[in-house]
């Protein structure tokens, strides 16, 4: 059956509405979960980095939970203690009041009598003494005679506090039975407890109910809960407050020697806890403070020795200069006259210059390594465009990369690419990282790239011989290390190369890494900052190329 156009037009409103609905709610409920958030973040961060405040909230939570569940043990316990108090003598004086009925309503005959209406109204004001207001009331029913009213004082209305399971229970089953009823009978809303039993009678059966404020005992549960309430939260408070000194008591050290142990690393080595007492904490802080004097002595020592041994470097690399300079013009005298010569002799003038040159050089790395341990290396910055650095040690190599037989693949970019460097250290680097790449490309194509973004300049050099086993891109730095010590090195390195062009890259704040595989090559890349003095965050180029990353 097909819809007509104002239903079809009042379920496409009524799908819209529902929809907004949904998206209404979808927001709030966005809101409100981002309000939670913001709310959670600060205390979840402080829960991280606080154990004072994650002692004292793990107290207070555990205490309350503790504290709250005895509070409540007790009130219940208090109430129910008072409650069954009451019924045990409601009950004993309902004992008592159907006694006295059964006596008073004794008197008449097995058939009804008229004065039977009086003898309840007179029996019910007799037994409830001081009426509903005084501390309770009886009430006469005779539910099997219709003829018989309710007899109650004062005529109070009393079918709001008889319920029908009671009256079942006390008029038909014959049973004492009781319930708490809550009803106003003039004075507000008052809860009792009504007790109920049967009167027995010649004319035939009566019940009695005896009815019983619990006002009283409702105030001294409430009082009760509250005192238990306030105890509680005092209690609470108070144990909360005892962990927080407590835990202050102990977290206070830890935060001290955390702070003492930052200045220490930071090269105080003078810093020192205060001991107070002859506690745990106490020995805690004694045996803090011998570690950082045992610390100190050993990094005094060691930096003593590591003084020495610059000194030592730097003493013995300008002593050896003096015999090395007479040593290299007696060399260069032989070396010049070789050809008159006898063969074998003039072979050992050519020995005799090729490692007096590497002699020198290996004084000149270790004076510059010795310059740098010293803290006496300077950087002379200065804008300078990298492109023909990069090509001027291309070119000075090119005679060991055609022995080698390695080409070396230039990518360089078409613009200038200037940056504040010290263009004698970027070249020495450059220098190294080529002649390295040369000497360990197996024959294969070299290939040195140079890139620049807006904060950074970066050069790649590119081999593809024997590579790097795992952990080794570390080692390289270090000084005199070989991957290969039986390899024979091609273009006369000291060792000392790749360690001074660490140095190098980090006296401009740049980097200065390595990557390798095992028969894949490796590639070295050091990156600078365009302005001198910034930090670097990224490089333009990657250490790992391309093609291993997709590999």
């Amino acid at each position: 059956m097909a819809l007509s156009a104002p239903s079809a037009s009042a379920l496409g409103k009524a799908s819209a509405l529902g929809k907004r609905a949904l998206v209404a709610a979808h927001r709030a409920w966005r809101k409100a979960a981002q309000r939670g958030a913001a709310f959670a973040a600060p205390v979840h961060g402080t829960w991280r980095r606080s154990l004072h405040f994650r002692v004292v909230t793990i107290t207070l939570v555990a205490s309350s939970l503790l504290v709250g569940g005895f509070s409540y043990l007790v009130a219940t316990q208090s109430t129910n203690i008072l409650l069954h108090g009451t019924e045990a003598e409601v009950k004993s004086q309902l004992h008592d009041d159907v006694q006295y009925a059964a006596d008073q309503l004794s008197i008449y005959p097995v058939r009804y009598n008229r004065e039977i209406q009086v003898t309840l109204n007179a029996t019910a004001s007799y037994l409830s003494g001081g009426g509903p207001e005084q501390g309770g009331f009886v009430a006469l029913t005779a539910v099997r005679h219709s003829n018989l009213k309710t007899a109650a004082p004062r005529g109070v209305d009393v079918s709001p506090l008889i319920g029908d399971q009671l009256e079942d229970e006390v008029a038909y089953q014959g049973q004492v039975a009781r319930q708490i009823r809550t009803a106003d009978l003039g004075g507000g809303p008052t809860k009792y407890l009504v007790y109920g039993s049967r009167v027995p009678t010649d004319f035939g059966q009566v019940e009695l109910y005896r009815i019983v404020p619990l006002t009283t005992e409702d105030q001294t549960a409430n009082q009760i809960r509250t005192m238990v309430l306030f105890t509680g939260v005092a209690l609470v408070v108070l144990l909360g407050v005892l962990a927080a000194l407590v835990t202050r008591l102990v977290v206070n050290p830890v935060r001290v020697a955390a702070r003492t142990a930052q200045r220490l690393s930071a090269g105080l080595l003078d810093q020192r806890m205060a001991v107070n007492g002859e506690d745990d904490l106490a020995q805690l802080a004694a045996a803090f403070n011998q570690m950082a004097t045992n610390l100190q002595r050993q990094i005094v020592r060691l930096e003593e020795m590591s003084r020495l041994q610059r000194r030592f470097t730097s003493d013995v690399s300008h002593e050896l200069r003096t015999p090395l300079t007479t040593v290299r013009m007696a060399a260069d005298l032989i070396f010049a006259g070789r050809d008159d010569f006898d063969p074998a002799v003039a072979r050992s003038a050519e020995l005799l210059q090729a490692e007096l040159d590497r002699f020198e050089s290996l004084l000149t790395d270790l004076l510059e390594i010795s310059r740098f341990d010293a803290g006496f290396a300077m950087l002379d910055a200065e804008p300078t465009d990298l492109v023909p650095v990069v090509r001027r040690v291309v070119d000075r190599l090119a005679g060991v990369a055609d022995r080698a037989g390695v080409a070396v693949d230039l990518r360089l970019p078409d613009t200038p690419v200037i940056a504040e460097v010290d263009p004698r250290r970027v070249e020495r680097v450059l220098r190294n990282l080529v002649g390295n790449a040369v000497e360990h490309g197996e024959g294969r194509p070299v290939v040195v790239t140079l890139g620049v973004d807006d904060s950074a300049v970066a050069v790649t050099v590119r081999d593809h011989g024997v590579g790097l086993r795992p952990g080794e891109e570390k080692l390289v730095f270090n000084r005199f290390w070989r991957a290969d010590p039986s390899r024979a090195r091609q273009t006369g390195g000291t060792g000392l190369g790749l360690s001074i062009s660490l140095e190098d890259a980090r006296l401009h704040g740049g980097w200065l890494e390595a990557w390798g595989a095992p028969g894949q090559g490796a590639q070295f890349r050091l990156t600078v900052p365009v302005r001198a003095g910034d930090r670097l965050t990224s490089s333009p180029l990657r250490l790992v190329p391309q093609a291993e990353v997709t590999a």
